[in-house]
């Protein structure tokens, strides 16, 4: 049997618990998509739903091929959820949204126009977001900040799900924990184009909000693993290297000052506690470095066993795939 051709859009929603919003949205969505001029398909993702969503969208599925729907077995969570999507998802560009009706369907447009123009990421903003304050706008702010600056990669909502992707920035990325919200920023590593869209943001009127402040304090445990594994994964020495020495020069001002007061002041170093500070910094400091040296062979192992490449292609003329 012929494979069907590849469409030219896939839109990927992770679901969990939306029975009330999933009609609505699709209506939306099909609306929208139908006058794009593209050819589509939409992937739902079922994340382990007992609200009776997995029969709404077996049903959206039954009535309509372009509709797609994977069924998780239990819930792994958001960021599974959408890679489980994407796994599935055959279009040249991926658009990700919400099941919640939060992000609406109508924005889809300004995206690709972006992606038309050359971007390979076009990222959702939500200026005028429609939650509490207090609960998610303020630790939302205060958590994009640090992440921006940690990173480098400046937006404004790194945590908006509604984003428009080219394919072959996605084939190279994997999602674990609460990376999905780092999406834009995995794809910066990758050498993606990167643009910022002002979106809609309407509020929650069905369902219960799966976000809680515990989310947040999530994503900031992530970030030094994006960071590890995004700067340092071909060269971890450098990271706890870095650090090591940083540790071993403060044990040595820690020991300077200790032999200072020892001969000008002829205080005894048994009894001062900076001496104990600085065998401890040259400590931390020694064990970092040997931790960077474990995982640089670490590191070299696995490149090299799974014939892992350490960058990546853009395009090729004239070259076989």
């Amino acid at each position: 049997m012929k494979k069907p051709p590849s469409p030219q859009l896939s839109v990927v929603l992770p679901v969990y618990n939306e029975v009330d919003n999933i009609r609505p949205l699709h209506a939306s969505l099909m609306n929208v998509l139908e006058g794009i001029g593209r050819s589509f398909e939409i992937v739902y993702c079922d994340d382990g739903s007992d609200d009776g969503s997995g029969e709404t969208l077996r049903e959206l599925a039954g009535s309509d091929e372009n509709v797609k729907a994977v069924f998780l077995r239990r819930n792994f969570g958001q960021s599974a959820a959408i890679a489980a999507g994407l796994d599935h998802a055959r279009g040249e560009i991926v658009v990700l949204l919400d099941a919640d009706l939060q992000n609406d369907p109508a924005d889809i447009p300004k995206l690709l126009a972006k992606i038309d123009e050359g971007f390979d990421i076009a990222s959702g903003w939500r200026r005028r977001r429609k939650d509490p304050f207090f609960s998610k706008i303020l630790p939302s702010r205060i958590a994009n900040r640090l992440i921006s600056w940690v990173t480098g990669v400046r937006l404004h909502d790194h945590g908006c799900t509604l984003k428009a992707c080219r394919r072959e920035i996605l084939s190279g990325v994997n999602l674990y924990g609460e990376m999905h919200r780092f999406l834009s920023i995995l794809g910066h590593r990758m050498g993606a184009k990167i643009c910022e869209v002002e979106v809609t943001h309407n509020p929650r009127l069905r369902g219960k909000s799966k976000y809680t402040i515990m989310r947040t304090f999530k994503v900031l445990l992530d970030l030094p693993v994006l960071v590890l594994l995004g700067s340092y994964m071909t060269r971890p020495i450098h990271f706890f290297g870095s650090t090591g020495l940083l540790f071993i020069f403060g044990g040595v001002l820690c020991g300077a000052k200790v032999l200072y007061e020892k001969i000008f002041q002829g205080d005894q170093a048994s009894e001062n506690a900076f001496l104990l500070l600085a065998v401890f910094l040259a400590l931390i400091g020694v064990q970092n470095i040997m931790i960077g040296l474990l995982a640089e062979m670490m590191t070299r192992v696995y490149h090299e066993s799974q014939e892992k490449k350490i960058y990546a292609v853009r395009e090729t003329i004239n070259l076989d795939d």
